[in-house]
């Protein structure tokens, strides 16, 4: 069977702060806010099978792609993931730049920090010869960086 898959549509993460999410994603990394607004409880929970889910989503725009960052309100008992890469479910969404430095420096103050200091790849792959660094965000949002050398 063919697929019908025409395009990618959005990356979406799951915040505790909308704003602090926000202001990462549009003054830390140059997306544009295009919405930001509450959606019908009913259907949240129908969507997302999860019962008493209310939540504000917000869309954040670049030209080559769509990030979706949403923050439920309830239910009550909503926890935040700890995930490491090498756990099952674990995303990440990735940047190509061109100053690795100075964008690791342009983000602290949105609470990004480095997991550890820039990895330059020597090996093969089609990420040889690039300078990478994974940072987390306060809402464990990891954000790959990639430069190439």
């Amino acid at each position: 069977m063919r697929h019908a898959i025409s395009a990618t549509n959005h990356t979406s993460f799951t915040v505790e702060s909308l704003d602090r999410a926000i202001a990462l994603f549009r003054d830390g990394l140059g997306f544009e806010l295009t919405s930001r607004a509450g959606r019908d409880p009913a259907s949240i929970q129908t969507i997302t099978g999860v019962p008493g889910a209310e939540v504000e989503i917000a869309y954040l725009r670049r030209p080559d792609h769509t990030v979706e960052l949403i923050e439920y309100s309830t239910p009550a008992d909503r926890r935040t993931l700890e995930a490491r890469p090498c756990d099952v479910g674990f995303a990440h969404i990735a940047f190509d730049v061109t100053d690795l430095d100075g964008v690791i420096a342009h983000l602290a103050p949105y609470g990004a920090v480095p997991i550890s200091p820039p990895y330059v790849n020597k090996r093969g792959g089609p990420n040889a010869g690039v300078r990478v660094s994974y940072l987390t965000t306060p809402d464990k949002v990891t954000v790959e960086l990639i430069e190439r050398i």
